[in-house]
């Protein structure tokens, strides 16, 4: 007898109860005052003054949304994200805040099994489960307490690589949520754009653009001034001058704590590290591989980020999982750094220095899960199992 159509019937069924189990759980467990307690409630009341055609960076505005759904204080939430790609929160201006935080929480769970399942495709459908640890990844854990667009970039990120070679143009536009956060993934995004003149892959380039112009426009039709309140609220706000638990941010202070130039050293020096890098890999270049250390070394020098922005690099972690256990190497150091960062996720602000440590130590051990040597050295990193 056929066993195959049972354990689809019963994985259906599972998946069934477990979505009606966290539904019914957020229903019970989330009020409109609670929302105003995550990062959530920033994209909640852009979308609000977005379907009003308002200004989605009002500081005012936004105080006046979030007092009413239960806000206590005077400094709302607003989001810094550039408009761009504004038209992913516009619908969160239809529903109510305890509604959209629930529909946010649906979505954010569903990008992350999405992506825990495309990396374990990715690394070649290996005989186990350690993908699964992927739901303990504590930056997504942040994400998911905070409500923050982290797993929506890693969801982003896992589908470019799925797509890339298959579907080029697709593999381009899917990257669209990466916009919200440009200064995540600028030496991987100079890298991706000699590739695809390397490669003639110009219809990866086209899909990015042609989505990113469509958004644009979408969101220009709604509020013709968004860009330039965006750039005004900037000013106003001195996002530049944010602190940020990077290294770059500890560079700055040590070098010029009123400049703004040094912040931003850590990454031009990386984007120079990553041209050469790509330069002698580009006939052999491959994305689940040294595409992952760029990954890394991207959040590593980035000028603004914080933990939950660690989400996209959980395919480093795993595929590192996946090809230290097939060397006989030891996954002991990744259980420390993961035991560790659990630790600290649930007792330290995300904006507190003890974080400074985590993007190196992903870095660590990807470079310890990799490593390679004799002839594989000439060549890069071993290959991944890809599709």
């Amino acid at each position: 007898m056929n066993k195959q159509p049972m354990r689809v019937f019963a994985l259906c069924c599972m998946l069934t109860v477990s979505l009606c189990f966290v539904v019914g759980g957020l229903v019970l467990t989330t009020s409109d005052k609670d929302t105003t307690k995550r990062d959530f409630i920033e994209y909640w009341a852009a979308g609000q003054q977005l379907v009003h055609g308002a200004n989605p960076y009002d500081v005012t505005a936004a105080l006046q949304l979030e007092r009413a759904v239960g806000l206590e204080g005077e400094h709302p939430r607003v989001s810094w994200s550039p408009p761009t790609v504004f038209v992913l929160l516009w619908p969160l201006g239809f529903v109510s805040a305890k509604t959209g935080s629930i529909l946010w929480s649906i979505a954010l769970l569903a990008s992350l099994s999405i992506s825990i399942w495309v990396i374990w495709i990715l690394n070649g459908r290996p005989d186990s489960r350690l993908h699964l640890l992927g739901f303990m990844f504590a930056p997504v854990l942040a994400c998911l307490m905070a409500g923050q667009i982290g797993i929506f970039l890693l969801l982003a990120v896992v589908l470019f690589l799925y797509f890339h070679r298959s579907k080029p143009f697709l593999a381009g536009a899917v990257l669209l949520p990466c916009a919200m956060k440009p200064h995540l993934f600028l030496p991987f995004a100079l890298v991706l754009l000699l590739w695809v003149m390397n490669k003639k892959a110009y219809r990866t380039f086209a899909g990015f653009f042609s989505t990113l112009l469509a958004s644009c426009a979408l969101v220009l039709c709604v509020d013709i001034h968004v860009f330039s309140q965006y750039f005004q609220m900037m000013h106003t706000e001195k996002a530049v001058h944010m602190y940020a638990p990077t290294l770059s941010s500890v560079l700055r202070y040590l070098i010029a704590p009123s400049a703004v130039w040094p912040q931003f050293l850590l990454e031009a020096v990386a984007c120079v590290w990553a041209v050469a890098f790509f330069r002698t890999r580009r006939n052999h270049w491959s994305w689940m591989d040294q595409g992952l250390l760029l990954l890394l070394v991207s959040a590593a020098v980035t000028p603004y980020g914080f933990f939950n922005d660690e989400s996209v690099l959980l395919p480093a972690v795993l595929s590192g999982l996946y090809r230290a256990r097939e060397s006989g190497r030891s996954l002991l150091p990744l259980g420390l750094i993961a035991g560790a960062a659990l630790i600290e996720v649930l007792n330290f602000q995300l904006y507190s220095l003890f974080f400074l440590w985590t993007v190196p130590a992903w870095l660590a051990w990807y470079l310890y899960a990799t490593r390679s040597s004799g002839a594989q050295e000439e060549v890069g990193l071993p290959a991944a199992k890809v599709p």
